[in-house]
């Protein structure tokens, strides 16, 4: 294409009306249409996976409502830029004219001393937030900044939205309107996306790019994943990969390969990845993947995380590494996690059983009449303090939620339950 801007950028829309997805939040009845029809906006945070117009929305509500709007991106902005943003706000603003957006791309990446910097302009009426993240907040914004702003999720996009944004493109797109393009498939297009829509217009210019000695440019699912698999690295501009490398991250130290493992911990590094990220994935890895297998795993990983928010980088890419390398060469074992989603499963299927009367608690005289409490035998009066009695509701008495991993740790574990429930749960 003649032009050097991307596809998506052109695309961007520059009305609220063009604005293609999150129907819930400015279709008709959206509750940021409504908030917009008013004039009236409240500070806000945006939380969403990348691609779904965290920005684009930012800067439509701004032009809705005729108001300045500041950006500034959390990655490469300090405490200095947030306070230069506000004095300029302070200087737009005179008597009842409303307050100029203050928009931040990955907020979650500000420090804590850089959001407290937002406070005062926030309380004070001077800038209205809007922060993008695609953490949770509840994590990653001070508490008193959070309660100040409404979070709105915004989803990824589904099947209708992807169509209409490539009919969107072939349409108005005064580049790819000179070129005849035929989309005979779009299961691969969609696939990749995987509900990003920028990443979704980059596979589509690619794919366009990529085919010059045709007078019709035909787009199916064999050729978009050929080119994909060619064009890795065009497709992986802007770190739109995010997601796959984290991916290739978690399934390399869950398949016990450290040197991968740290292969793709140096990818996301270097890719300037939140250390914090990589360390809430790591917490997760050692209880859904390790688990009882070496119990050890999740201390480790919830110290690295304590630790690298102390250090930083780069000296938090050691410790990283070691709890990569510790998780990667440990013993697996995903038991504890089926036994929840197994019994979260059986709680749907039966619902509120009730709780056997002896198992429940008599604080009162009546309930002690009523047989609460009664006949439950306290586990540590028995040999090896054990009493053989009943835990689970009678109409599912015998069910088993868990199974010990075939690993040293949860052998020892095993043999401990057999001991005791050999004959109810079946070890």
């Amino acid at each position: 294409m003649n032009s050097n801007i991307p596809l998506a950028e052109r695309l961007r829309p520059q009305k609220l009306v063009d604005y293609i997805g999150q129907e819930h939040l400015v279709g008709e009845k959206g509750i940021i249409s409504k908030v917009i029809s008013t004039g009236n906006i409240p500070s806000m945070v945006f939380w969403g996976p990348p691609g779904v117009g965290k920005t684009t929305l930012a800067k439509l509500i701004a032009i809705e409502l005729n108001r300045p709007i500041y950006n500034l991106s959390a990655v490469h902005s300090g405490v200095k830029d947030v306070r230069e943003a506000i004095d300029k706000a302070k200087k737009q603003k005179f008597f009842n004219t409303p307050n100029p957006i203050l928009f931040i791309d990955e907020i979650h990446r500000f420090s804590k001393s850089q959001q407290d910097s937002l406070l005062a302009a926030v309380e004070q009426g001077i800038i209205t937030l809007i922060g993008a993240t695609t953490e949770n907040p509840s994590f990653e914004v001070i508490s008193p900044l959070l309660s100040r702003c409404q979070v709105y999720i915004l989803n990824s996009m589904d099947e209708k939205n992807m169509e209409d944004l490539i009919k969107n493109a072939l349409e108005k797109d005064i580049e790819l309107k000179k070129k005849k393009v035929k989309i005979e498939e779009t299961e691969a297009l969609f696939r990749f996306a995987g509900g990003d829509a920028r990443k979704l217009l980059n596979i589509l210019e690619l794919m366009v790019n990529s085919i010059t000695d045709e007078t019709e440019i035909i787009i199916n699912n064999q050729q978009v994943t050929e080119r994909l698999q060619e064009n890795m690295a065009f497709y992986d501009k802007g770190g739109e990969m995010h997601y796959d490398v984290i991916s290739a991250f978690i399934k390399s130290v869950r398949g016990s390969d450290p040197n991968a493992a740290v292969y793709w911990l140096a990818r996301m590094l270097d890719g300037g990845e939140d250390i914090k990220f990589i360390a809430r994935r790591l917490i997760i890895l050692a209880s859904e993947d390790i688990g009882l297998a070496n119990p050890n795993a999740l201390l480790l990983a919830n110290n690295c995380f304590q630790s690298i928010n102390v250090i930083g980088m780069p000296e938090a890419r050691i410790i990283l590494s070691q709890t990569t390398i510790y998780l990667a060469n440990s013993p697996k074992s995903n038991s504890a996690y089926v036994a929840i989603d197994n019994a979260l499963a059986y709680v749907k299927q039966t619902g509120n059983l009730p709780v056997p009367l002896h198992l429940r608690n008599a604080p009162t005289k009546l309930m002690k009449k009523m047989g609460y409490g009664a006949d439950y035998q306290y586990s540590h009066q028995g040999a090896g303090n054990f009493i053989k009695q009943e835990f689970l509701p009678e109409k599912i008495a015998g069910k088993i939620f868990y199974d010990p991993g075939r690993n040293p740790q949860e052998e020892k574990s095993r043999e401990f339950l057999k001991k005791r429930w050999k004959e109810k749960y079946g070890f």
